[in-house]
């Protein structure tokens, strides 16, 4: 690397070092990829939603039948390693829609389950989505307290 010298001392040719190393990233391709394979997954949801209308069913209901159906198809491709490779491939594509959530909860869950079930997939299962759930269900209480108090 540096010869006899330190490569904090030298912070532009530590720079110019890991930029030399570090591969470039095929950014417009990462981008496609992530918008239509983010887009395949959001048009099978519609394709589901469409489904549930064509048998008669609440818009709500529609709604929680396509979380329930993404949610599962991805927890069910996680456990195959599937979902794994397909977030590899189109990035943030594959984890904004509701489907990355279920595989924050599912991935955790496969890993430490060697642990045991309680303490390895019952402790480990939230770890990545445990915050998430915790502040995200606080904000909503605070909220709907504020909004009863002053609607």
């Amino acid at each position: 690397m540096f010869m006899g010298e330190n490569p904090l001392e030298n912070p532009q040719k530590y720079s110019e070092y890991v930029d030399k190393k570090s591969p470039n990233s095929p950014i417009l391709k990462n981008c496609f990829n992530a918008f239509w394979v983010g887009g395949l997954i959001c048009s099978i949801g519609q394709i589901i939603f469409d489904f549930c209308k064509f048998k008669g069913m609440e818009q709500q209901a529609c709604n929680t039948v396509v979380a329930i159906v993404l949610i599962g198809i991805a927890a069910f491709l996680t456990g195959l390693n599937i979902f794994n490779k397909i977030g590899k491939f189109a990035g943030a594509g594959s984890l904004v829609p509701i489907t990355g959530f279920a595989n924050s909860i599912v991935s955790p869950a496969i890993e430490y389950k060697s642990e045991g079930y309680v303490m390895g997939v019952g402790g480990k299962m939230f770890t990545v989505a445990g915050p998430v759930l915790v502040y995200g269900i606080s904000a909503s209480v605070i909220i709907g307290i504020i909004a009863t108090l002053f609607a």
